[in-house]
C-alpha cells in the first residue's frame, strides 16, 4: 500500500530529481522512491517485509563470529 504526503523540496533539487529521472526513464514520484529505497537499503533500514534480507557476519568454521 502506497501513502501520499506532501514533501517540500527545493526548486533546484526537484529540478536535479527530475532530470535524473527523465535519464532513467522514470517519473519523477518513481525516481524519488528509488532514491528513498536505496538509501534505506545502505543505511540496513529497509523494511524486512520487501524481500531483503539483513546483512549478517560470516561466522568461523568452529562457529564463533
Amino acid at each position: 500500500m502506497k501513502k501520499s504526503f506532501a514533501l517540500r523540496v527545493d526548486s533546484e533539487v526537484y529540478d536535479a530529481i527530475e532530470r535524473w529521472a527523465a535519464d532513467e526513464f522514470r517519473s519523477t514520484n518513481g525516481q524519488m522512491e528509488w532514491i528513498l529505497s536505496e538509501a534505506l537499503k545502505k543505511a540496513k533500514r529497509y523494511p524486512k517485509n520487501k524481500g531483503v534480507q539483513p546483512v549478517t557476519p560470516e561466522k568461523k568454521e568452529d562457529g564463533n563470529e
